[in-house]
């Protein structure tokens, strides 16, 4: 359904190594900058683009939006979120854990308050 997501940032270097970190938690690879400068991060056929807000007013995080990302297993949850604290993210809600419907989850804020999660798929 969906070809991309794309966020805001207001600091693109901070951005990146937060995302570089977390990406690469789950197996993916570090972000490209395209031409227009843009930070591209492409993961199991899915895209998430990070840039400067075109209408040159600062980046907010979206009130009540969160950002879903697939992870293969617990262990990929659990290292995402070492990374994203590590590399100033802020975790958020409840401690990573399992769902009643299997899925293992954890949230984190990004650097500029985006909200995210990574999660497994649901068993039941």
């Amino acid at each position: 359904m969906f070809t991309h997501v794309m966020i805001g940032s207001n600091d693109l270097e901070r951005a990146r190594r937060f995302y570089d970190a977390t990406f690469i938690a789950l197996g993916g690879k570090p972000g490209e900058m395209d031409a227009r400068g843009r930070l591209i991060y492409s993961h199991d056929g899915g895209r998430l683009m990070i840039t400067k807000p075109i209408d040159g007013k600062p980046a907010t995080a979206a009130n009540g939006g969160t950002i879903g990302i697939a992870a293969e297993s617990q262990d990929h949850v659990l290292a995402w979120h070492a990374a994203g604290t590590a590399h100033g993210g802020a975790a958020i809600e409840s401690p990573p854990a399992q769902r009643p419907n299997g899925a293992f989850v954890a949230y984190l804020r990004d650097p500029d308050g985006n909200k995210l999660t990574a999660r497994t798929r649901p068993t039941k």
